[in-house]
């Protein structure tokens, strides 16, 4: 193994000694045989709200009720998607979960951009 896989490896193990996802197999990526520290729909949360603050690091955003309420909706598939699996209504898959994982990465950045311009700005 190379000494970046190595440091890769290591980086997975931390990872997934944090309690924040299930990590259940069938429920995450694999590349060449190995697994994704976190299930797909936590992955597309990372993604997503690390695309919106190196989005927000560019250009400014002027954080209004309605862009907190659309943040709100942007929550709704993952939800949807996780609850109706949960309830056994119907079988997601795993771009399903990183789609709906992107949408709610976004909206949950939105909102903890917005609480903390909120808590700064004395609102």
């Amino acid at each position: 193994m190379t000494n970046q896989g190595r440091q890769l490896n290591k980086c997975s193990q931390l990872i997934s000694k944090i309690p924040i996802c299930h990590r259940l197999p069938d429920r995450t990526f694999n590349i060449r045989g190995h697994y994704l520290p976190v299930c797909s729909r936590c992955t597309g949360f990372y993604i997503g709200a690390f695309s919106y603050f190196i989005y927000v690091y560019f250009y400014y955003v002027q954080y209004t009720s309605s862009l907190i309420i659309l943040a709100i909706l942007m929550l709704l598939p993952a939800f949807l998607d996780g609850f109706t699996q949960l309830l056994n209504f119907r079988i997601s898959n795993n771009t399903l979960r990183l789609f709906t994982g992107l949408i709610g990465g976004v909206g949950l950045a939105i909102l903890v951009k917005a609480l903390k311009w909120m808590i700064l700005m004395n609102i």
